[in-house]
């Protein structure tokens, strides 16, 4: 499916990025994996190795506006070029009421959420065209989208303006066979979602499916828009969310 392709995970130390990186790599993709946790991807690359993957990894921080040049510059020099990226890093920030949130978190969500997947873009779209096209996903959520949660206006705006990027460079590099998608989890039992079993209770309810993603089933949604059975897939925000959106109740 991604035999011989090389693939750009961030957030790739935990998570859906982790379990994006696991599953490209056991479909045929050279990984090359990000992250600010350089001991994980490390452990994660030899993970991967060992389970016959190939993967190659660079620890830094997305909100840093070389990382994504140096990405893509492990890409082109580890495995010869770039064939697409799941850009996923993200935080929630503290969360807040608007009238009491500090500019400090209003711009680190932004940053490391919306502002990064600019740099990234900038940085792999050149390689892309050099390899005659690919695909870059990233990473939203229905949060912003189909339901504004109270206290989360800083990460609200910045997934929903990644959909945004993602319809715009869609449209600007669909003929040079570049497509560009936003993926939409619904709640994901990762690090990100904490161990209160109360609010996890909460949040299942929010779920048509009564139940949280495993972050495997979040994965295998990037995997298809990845791989070139999304072929004529682009510019959407594609919503891979148990049925969070359907259900106002």
């Amino acid at each position: 499916m991604l035999t011989g392709k090389t693939i750009i995970v961030t957030g790739a130390s935990s998570g859906i990025g982790a379990a994006a990186a696991r599953l490209l790599a056991e479909g045929g993709a050279r990984v090359v994996l990000g992250a600010r946790r350089g001991e994980r991807l490390d452990a994660l690359t030899r993970n991967i190795r060992a389970a016959g993957g190939t993967a190659a990894y660079l620890a830094g921080d997305v909100s840093d506006p070389d990382y994504a040049g140096a990405l893509v510059a492990l890409s082109i020099d580890r495995f010869g070029g770039l064939d697409g990226a799941f850009n996923n890093a993200g935080i929630t920030g503290a969360l807040g009421a608007v009238t009491e949130m500090s500019d400090a978190n209003w711009r680190e969500v932004l940053e490391v959420n919306l502002t990064s997947a600019f740099h990234a873009a900038r940085a792999q779209i050149p390689a892309l065209r050099t390899a005659g096209g690919g695909s870059l996903v990233f990473t939203s959520s229905f949060v912003g989208h189909t339901i504004g949660l109270p206290g989360m206006a800083a990460y609200a705006a910045a997934k929903a303006g990644l959909i945004g990027l993602a319809q715009v460079l869609a449209a600007e590099h669909g003929a040079e066979n570049i497509r560009v998608n936003a993926l939409l989890p619904g709640g994901t039992m990762t690090e990100m979602a904490g161990s209160d079993a109360a609010f996890h209770e909460v949040v299942r309810n929010m779920h048509a499916l009564k139940r949280m993603a495993a972050p495997e089933e979040i994965a295998r949604a990037a995997l298809f828009l990845l791989s070139d059975q999304s072929s004529f897939v682009t510019g959407s925000a594609m919503l891979a969310d148990g049925g969070n959106s359907i259900l106002k109740m």
